[in-house]
Parts: structure tokens; C-alpha cells; sequence
């Protein structure tokens, strides 16, 4: 069982690592009944931008571990992750970055993007 989001994009957060609130970090602060409301407009694009390429400088090079990883693996427990150097919070900020980007795109796409995620 995990915790999904749903609306203009749709998704899983990832377990035991990414918050139903995480996507707070680009910008916008959900609505926390026990289903998070986000919407982000137009206005709202700048500063998810910011947040993805922050994300993707504190990443550096780790950004192509993780790929590489994913890549060659379909899951990962913690001592996978230590014989690959990837660290929990590295994991979490990869993660993120897929949401980012999936918020991103929405924008672009629709001009808004607004998905509800459970808790």
C-alpha cells in the first residue's frame, strides 16, 4: 500500500522517504486535511524552476549514481544504497526532483497544475 498523488499529474510517493507534503518545497504550501490540496499557476513556474535546478546543483554528479543505479536496478534497500553511495537524503532530493519536474511540465503544458495527495 503506499500514498499517491492524483489531478493534473498523478504519481506514488516514494516509501518511507518522500512526505505527502513534500512538493511544499517548490513553492506553494498545501491545503493538510487528510488529503493535500496543491495548485500551482503560471505565477508559480519561476520558483519551481528554482527549487528543481537547487535540487539538481545539491545533487552534482550524485544525479547520474542515481540514474545509473536506477537504471540497473528495479528497487533498493539500505545496503544497496551504501555499496552505491547514495545517501537517504540524496534519495529523497531525486525524488522530489521527479515531482518537480512533473509540476513543471504541468505548467507548461496546461498553464496550472493542480493534483490533491493523500496523507
Amino acid at each position: 500500500m503506499g500514498r499517491y498523488y492524483s489531478g493534473d499529474i498523478d504519481g506514488k510517493f516514494w516509501f518511507a522517504l518522500q512526505s505527502s507534503d513534500c512538493a511544499d518545497r517548490f513553492g506553494v504550501i498545501g491545503n493538510q486535511p487528510e488529503i493535500i490540496n496543491y495548485y500551482f499557476g503560471e505565477d508559480d513556474l519561476v520558483g519551481v524552476e528554482e527549487e528543481i535546478k537547487n535540487i539538481e546543483e545539491s545533487l552534482g554528479e550524485k544525479f547520474q549514481t542515481i540514474v545509473k543505479f536506477f537504471e540497473e536496478n528495479n528497487g533498493y534497500n539500505d545496503k544497496m544504497l551504501v555499496e552505491a553511495g547514495i545517501t537517504q537524503d540524496e534519495l529523497k532530493d531525486y525524488a522530489d526532483l521527479e515531482l518537480g519536474k512533473k509540476i513543471r511540465d504541468c505548467i507548461k503544458e496546461n498553464g496550472e497544475c493542480s493534483f490533491e495527495a493523500e496523507c
